[in-house]
């Protein structure tokens, strides 16, 4: 196996963003290189956008830990990016007539993993296997 892929993931959990907005940071940046990925999050103008940028910063890391030889993040691809529902506070705010009205206060779990090759995500090669 000298040949397969570096494959460099990290991940944030219960990060206090909705998945709804945290997707749309997400989309931007999957499937890019990683340091025009870079460029793009640290100007991206919602709230999410940091926190995917120094999760991103993290992987990039993570795959320079993994293999030395990576100088830096022009070398390495986002392969795969994935915002997932985390838990859910519930709050109440009080309404008319005394009733109390209930607030979602949701959270994301939210992975990236970054690869020396553009398509080495998992769900690419199950593709690239069925040709």
């Amino acid at each position: 196996m000298p040949n397969s892929p570096l494959i460099a993931r990290a991940v944030l959990r219960d990060i206090r963003h909705t998945p709804q907005k945290a997707r749309r940071v997400v989309d931007l940046v999957r499937g890019m290189r990683a340091d025009e990925a870079l460029s793009v999050l640290k100007f991206a103008p919602q709230s999410a956008g940091s926190d995917v940028f120094t999760l991103l910063n993290s992987a990039v890391a993570n795959a320079k830990q993994q293999n030395p030889a990576i100088r830096d993040a022009s070398e390495l691809w986002v392969v795969e990016a994935l915002v997932d529902e985390g838990r859910t506070m519930k709050r109440f705010r009080p309404r008319a007539q005394g009733r109390g009205f209930r607030i979602l206060k949701r959270s994301s779990h939210i992975s990236v993993a970054v690869s020396d090759s553009k398509v080495a995500s998992k769900t690419m090669n199950k593709k690239g296997a069925t040709k």
